[in-house]
């Protein structure tokens, strides 16, 4: 059951990616905003996470079953050590960061655009071939 709570998150979190980068390459002012949305409360942060905590956990249990499992593996472990590094800092630190390096990330756009288009294609082919073998 729990394998296949990990797939569902994983390919959803594949199709957030193919999602924001289509937004990111045909509606670069909705991305804008939505990347100045994280971190903007207490809330926000906290929820990001723990979305980013699940997402982590559900790479490390479908990574075995998925092609370059070892990196997805490594993947799974750097969100996991990257949110408990956030757990530690006061969310208006994260809000501050974010404020400030989010909007020099978006004059690239269309390469985040670009880089999230694949990402995203590249954990469904993952996943897809993974199931195959």
């Amino acid at each position: 059951m729990i394998e296949y709570f990990a797939l569902a998150v994983v390919v959803i979190v594949a199709l957030y990616f193919v999602a924001l980068g289509t937004s990111a390459l045909l509606a670069p002012a909705f991305a804008k905003r939505f990347f100045l949305g994280f971190a903007s409360s207490r809330l926000a942060h906290y929820t990001e996470l723990l979305v980013r905590f699940t997402v982590g956990v559900a790479f490390l249990l479908q990574s075995p079953r998925m092609l370059f499992s070892a990196g997805f593996n490594v993947f799974g472990w750097i969100l996991i050590v990257t949110t408990a590094g956030l757990l530690l800092v006061p969310w208006q630190w994260h809000h501050r960061f974010a404020r400030q390096a989010v909007p020099q990330a978006m004059r690239h756009i269309t390469l985040i655009g670009l880089c999230s288009l694949v990402l995203g294609g590249f954990i469904l082919v993952a996943v897809a071939r993974g199931a195959a073998a």
